[in-house]
């Protein structure tokens, strides 16, 4: 058995007679996310396959990245995205580093060694369309000069050249490519141009792809040798890619993913006020954030914003003004916190909420400061949250702007909740409600995140007719408006709603016997079901966790009980990658009714203990968190499962 990245020449003749050759470049996303596992990587299987992806099953570059993870950020898949450069890992990727040095020197004058810097100007394969905008006239100085009047012949050989260095990915590893650009047949002028282009040079209409390292290393050394070439070329792909979608506005998240790239471009071609204005706030936020509330698409968009970052998330690009400065940390802390990555996300937020009250601007301050009220909420902070919920109020009103004080006394309320304060929640619940009725008369409830957080603190009241009765109105408009994230939540508050009125004296017993209402308890499951569904499509992991607690809850009521271990075992997860102790909080509590529920129905002890041991241990950790994060919302339900299970003295 031979192993090598070059293929054996001796060996071409004999290949179907007696000799079997293997590919192993490319490793399947299962088997790429084992690799990342083996290494130390943790994650969820999404996000790990999803990274095997990335790195095109590459099992040189999943080792290097795995690798690095697992050092130098504990192996949290998710802050890929933070890595440097791969090859910079000298012990891995030196070698990596001098083998591609020698081949640049090897081929200096030819034309593979410029359609390797071009290789070096993307992070994904290139289109043919691409291609044909960078080598169309007038040519790039040092990089696409060799390619101008490039013979088919010659071109062909180019590229085969490279294919049997392995320096370019062969036909096979890129028939997956999109090979052609519908505008090269029709579209905007910019298509039709590239496309004489191409045909003027003879160029095979295919896309080209190479390992990431290898687009690394040479649009590094490009940058670095030729920095006015990498800038016209990054100009080049950005007025290529912003008028490449049929539709002004693309509806959908692939329609739009030649937006993104075209601010990817333009960023680095220093084109950073039109890729943001022009580009970002024009055609994909729309001016209210239309990428994330209608598609979803909160990875996505952070992966955009990370194109302004210097490095990210700690310094905008010193191109911005400060007024985008400021929006932008907020935009991205808002993006990661919706992606659970809590820590990282509370460090732009409050850089970006100092910028702003240098500046005056009271409505961001009161954007921001809710945002950091809700952001520490789930970090576990009850204090420091309810702290800028009540600063965010005094920015709202100083900024005389009624949605900003219909908002930031919703969020007050929230925070005043998870503290414990019903009261005086739901007089800042109540309060946003009547501020909310003078600007919009035809809305007679709180809605969207307001109205879920209302209705929270209702069912927490025990005022479940009534919340019911508000997601059944404001489902509607959700639905209306199009949001997932509201549709989800109204969903999520109406299975509570159901669940809850099923059983009013007491959470359901197994199996929904005594005196149950089995109505309620059908419509609870279908709407939970709906809820969890909707949540992980507008995906929020922090409400994805709200939903897998209520239908756990369902579950364990209606004695599903290993179906609700794994709506906790996948909230656990989420939770502590976040950490968000809170629901960690909650995820104790719920573990704890379960436990019981199980002890009851005389289900086998489970390994290294028994079921009653099991819940104590759980309550105990609830009852550390409360104290420790000042969750005292929860105070009552830790105080009724210790007097359940013999915790404290009674009488």
């Amino acid at each position: 058995m031979i192993s090598t990245r070059l293929c054996v020449a001796d060996l071409d003749g004999v290949v179907e007679n007696g000799v079997t050759r293997v590919f192993l470049e490319n490793l399947s996303d299962e088997a790429g996310a084992q690799v990342l596992k083996n290494l130390g990587v943790v994650g969820a299987g999404k996000e790990l396959r999803q990274a095997s992806r990335e790195f095109e099953g590459h099992a040189l570059a999943l080792n290097l990245l795995g690798s690095y993870l697992a050092v130098v950020h504990d192996g949290e898949i998710r802050k890929r995205d933070l890595i440097p450069h791969l090859t910079d890992d000298e012990e891995k990727g030196g070698h990596a580093k001098r083998v591609m040095a020698s081949y640049e020197k090897w081929l200096s004058g030819t034309p593979e060694l410029n359609i390797l810097y071009i290789m070096g100007l993307f992070d994904r394969p290139a289109t043919a369309g691409a291609i044909a905008a960078l080598v169309a006239e007038p040519a790039i100085d040092g990089l696409t000069d060799n390619l101008q009047n490039l013979s088919d012949a010659k071109w062909k050989y180019a590229i085969k050249h490279l294919r049997d260095l392995r320096l370019l990915s062969s036909d096979a590893e890129t028939s997956g490519t999109e090979t052609s650009d519908p505008e090269l047949a029709e579209g905007p002028e910019v298509g039709r141009s590239t496309d004489r282009a191409l045909r003027q040079a003879q160029r095979p209409v295919a896309a080209l792809d190479c390992h990431p390292l290898i687009r690394e290393h040479f649009g590094e050394r490009l940058q670095q040798r030729n920095p006015e070439a990498w800038r016209q070329a990054h100009s080049r792909l950005y007025d290529y890619y912003k008028n490449l979608p049929e539709k002004e506005l693309p509806d959908t998240l692939e329609e739009m993913e030649p937006l993104f790239a075209a601010v990817a471009h333009g960023c680095l071609a220093g084109k950073h006020k039109e890729s943001l204005y022009d580009i970002y706030w024009e055609k994909i936020v729309r001016k209210k954030d239309y990428v994330n509330s209608k598609l979803g698409a909160f990875g996505s968009d952070v992966a955009v914003l990370s194109s302004f970052f210097n490095p990210p998330w700690r310094q905008p690009v010193t191109e911005l003004t400060d007024a985008d400065k400021a929006v932008i940390l907020s935009w991205a802390g808002f993006g990661l916190r919706a992606l659970g990555r809590l820590r990282e996300a509370a460090e732009p937020m409050q850089a970006g909420l100092e910028m702003q009250k240098k500046r005056e601007d009271w409505k961001e301050c009161a954007i921001i400061s809710g945002n950091l009220s809700e952001l520490f909420l789930t970090l576990g902070d009850v204090p420091q949250a309810v702290r800028f919920a009540r600063q965010s109020v005094e920015f709202a009103d100083r900024s005389g702007d009624d949605h900003q004080k219909m908002n930031q006394r919703a969020k007050q309320g929230t925070a005043l909740a998870q503290f414990g304060n019903f009261d005086e929640s739901e007089n800042s619940f109540r309060e946003s409600e009547a501020i909310q009725s003078n600007y919009q008369s035809s809305y007679k409830y709180l809605y969207s995140l307001a109205g879920f957080n209302f209705c929270d603190l209702l069912l927490s009241r025990g005022q479940a007719q009534e919340a019911l009765e508000r997601a059944e109105q404001t489902l509607g408009w959700g639905m209306r408006m199009g949001s997932l994230l509201d549709v989800a939540l109204d969903n999520l508050s109406l299975g509570r709603a159901h669940l809850q009125l099923a059983s009013p004296e007491k959470s359901p017993p197994r199996g929904g016997k005594g005196g149950v209402n089995a109505a309620e308890l059908n419509q609870a499951e279908i709407t939970l079901n709906q809820a969890v569904a909707g949540l992980r499509e507008a995906g929020v992991e922090e409400y994805v966790v709200h939903g897998l607690f209520a239908r756990a809850a369902l579950r364990r009521a209606l004695g599903q009980f290993a179906l609700a271990w794994e709506d906790l075992n996948e909230a656990l997860e989420i939770a502590e990658r976040g950490e968000m102790r809170l629901w960690l909080t909650d995820y104790h509590l719920e573990a704890a009714r379960l436990c019981s529920a199980e002890m009851e129905a005389g289900s086998p002890p489970p390994e290294n203990g028994d079921w009653k041991a099991k819940a104590k241990e759980h309550t105990k950790a609830a009852a550390k968190l409360v104290e420790e994060t000042g969750y005292h919302r929860r105070d009552t339900e830790v105080a009724e499962l210790e007097k359940t299970l013999g915790l404290v003295k009674t009488g």
